[in-house]
């Protein structure tokens, strides 16, 4: 991309501001919200109940508690508006390692990155300044097994946006926070039934606690990505080269919904600098009952999605997924595809993404990819 004009097309499409949806919640650094690996993709962007992967960093770390292997790795590169451009994307890396039976530790890093941009002051084609616009964010967690069902995981962020543009001889200032996660995860013993075995899920995460995030001094404050996401699966073991796991997750920022404090109708700046007085905290409490239209426009700001995944032999597994936004809250909605194929220590993972929204989806008709290496003992799990 070497035009500013992209640059805007990539922000606003990132943002999802839409004039017509004045009640959007948006927030900054939205790259937090991508799902950055291809397993999740595939299931309908979900994964706060689904069974252990390298990639629970992002959606539940209390499942590295539940890790089979000693260690593991991940990378995974997401390409995004594949369609318009050619080198914005979001790559992705994690490690986890069982510290005991009952406790493991991980990292991860997630990179995005919106190409190179050239900024031009004079007509002359030979005269310009090349900037890369990029955002990244560096995570660690801590999980221990509570009981032989249940774990929780605390996990830090640091969070850098660097997004804006260098103005004159001024350089301009990255942006910089720190969060915090909050998870939980249940794991049932497996359970016999009639004519299959089956095991039950569920899991919790409260992501991106953490204060506002400001570019410069004396500018807005935008609100993290404070997120809740809980979800539940069930996994039918027909036998033991057979499982199929069904599963449902639920989001709800922890935003509070911009709103006309002055009463005119609109949603003007007066009423914005009103909503840049909300603190982080107290927003967080907010967010459950501050939607205009009452209760009706709060279960509008929840999305939902459901997802499976069969699992054969533990080599090959087939996923599909639908994920559903409010027409009035952003409009995401797209149905997902996806397989993955193990090898011995190596598993490759792809997804696929069809929008069923009028407003287009940066990741339409983008084919994603996971690379999972396990390594070390195989732990045996309750």
């Amino acid at each position: 991309m070497k035009r500013l004009s992209m640059l805007l097309v990539v922000l606003v499409v990132i943002q999802k501001i839409n004039a017509q949806q004045e009640r959007v919640i948006t927030t900054a650094v939205p790259f937090l919200t991508i799902a950055s690996d291809a397993r999740a993709s595939g299931m309908g962007e979900m994964g706060v109940a689904t069974s252990f992967d390298a990639y629970s960093q992002q959606w539940n770390p209390a499942k590295f508690a539940f890790a089979e292997n000693k260690t593991g790795v991940g990378i995974s590169y997401t390409p995004y508006l594949e369609s318009i451009v050619s080198d914005v994307s979001l790559l992705s890396a994690s490690y986890y390692n069982k510290i005991t039976d009952r406790s493991a530790f991980a990292f991860s890093v997630r990179y995005f990155g919106l190409g190179e941009i050239e900024l031009r002051t004079t007509p002359d084609p030979d005269v310009f300044t090349l900037v890369k616009p990029n955002e990244f964010a560096i995570d660690g967690s801590y999980s221990l097994k509570l009981g032989p069902t249940f774990s929780m995981a605390v996990g830090g962020r640091f969070i850098r946006s660097n997004l804006r543009l260098q103005e004159g001889s001024q350089d301009s200032q990255a942006a910089n926070a720190f969060a915090v996660d909050i998870a939980g995860f249940y794991r049932s013993r497996e359970i016999a039934y009639n004519s299959f075995d089956g095991r039950w899920r569920g899991g919790f995460n409260i992501s991106n606690l953490g204060g506002k995030i400001q570019y410069d001094e004396g500018g807005q404050e935008n609100f993290l990505p404070t997120n809740l996401k809980f979800g539940a699966g069930f996994d039918f073991i027909f036998d033991q080269d057979n499982v199929l796991g069904l599963h449902t997750e639920f989001n709800k920022f922890l935003v509070p919904t911009p709103r006309d404090f002055n009463g005119d109708g609109l949603i003007t700046s007066e009423d914005n600098d009103e909503y840049q007085q909300i603190g982080f905290f107290s927003g967080v409490f907010e967010s459950f009952g501050d939607a205009p239209d009452g209760f009706s426009e709060e279960l509008k700001e929840i999305t939902w999605a459901i997802g499976a995944e069969y699992t054969y032999r533990e080599a090959f597994m087939l996923r599909g997924g639908y994920f559903n936004e409010s027409q009035e809250k952003g409009s995401r909605r797209f149905f997902t595809l996806g397989a993955g194929f193990q090898f011995k220590s190596a598993q490759i993972d792809l997804s696929y993404l069809f929008s069923t929204s009028q407003i287009s989806n940066p990741l339409e008709n983008t084919l994603r990819f996971s690379f999972t290496f396990n390594f070390g003992e195989e732990l045996v799990n309750d």
